[in-house]
């Protein structure tokens, strides 16, 4: 099979036959299989690099490793972050709590764990402690609501006072240093 994108070398015949077969200076030279690539399109000018074939069967795999140092944080990049990595555990919360809500009333544990207590607790004249309308839906979600406004503040603040301590703590010991490893 022949190679149409480029010309193809003419043998030389043996130095003995016409005397054709040494060029000037009397010093024949080595056949030069065509290139693999060519960089621009043309020959292999002069200052260009030219990649070659790679020649053996097998080459083991190479495992690229870099060396990296968290020098500093962006305070106002943690602050937003971290704002809105809480909002989503926030919502998560809430749809948690009224799932698993949801899932005990159909088992039907508020309501015998509050005739329990209305036993216990009652008197003679009047009944005790209504466990059930303490535990309804719209009151455990406004708790769960108000823990969750809390939580989005607190983890901000804290997330973004960390910043400013990694910051100042990098300064003196350098920050974290990470090693980075890519698999080919």
């Amino acid at each position: 099979m022949t190679n149409t994108r480029q010309p193809q070398p003419q043998p030389q015949p043996p130095a003995g036959v016409g005397g054709q077969g040494q060029p000037q200076g009397g010093v024949q030279q080595p056949y030069q299989p065509p290139q693999a690539y060519h960089p621009g399109g043309g020959g292999a000018e002069a200052g260009q690099a030219v990649r070659k074939p790679r020649t053996g069967a097998s080459t083991a795999p190479r495992t690229r490793k870099a060396r990296l140092r968290v020098a500093r944080t962006d305070p106002w990049s943690v602050m937003k972050v971290s704002f809105l990595l809480s909002i989503a555990l926030g919502i998560c919360t809430v749809v948690a709590v009224a799932v698993l809500w949801m899932v005990m009333d159909a088992m039907g544990v508020f309501s015998t764990v509050g005739k329990t207590i209305s036993e216990a607790t009652g008197s003679a004249e009047g009944g005790g402690f209504d466990l059930q309308s303490f535990l309804s839906l719209p009151r455990v979600l406004l708790f769960t609501s108000v823990i969750a406004v809390i939580d989005v503040v607190l983890a901000t603040a804290l997330a973004t006072l960390g910043s400013f301590i990694y910051n100042l703590s990098a300064g003196f010991v350098g920050g974290v240093e990470l090693t980075l490893a890519e698999d080919e």
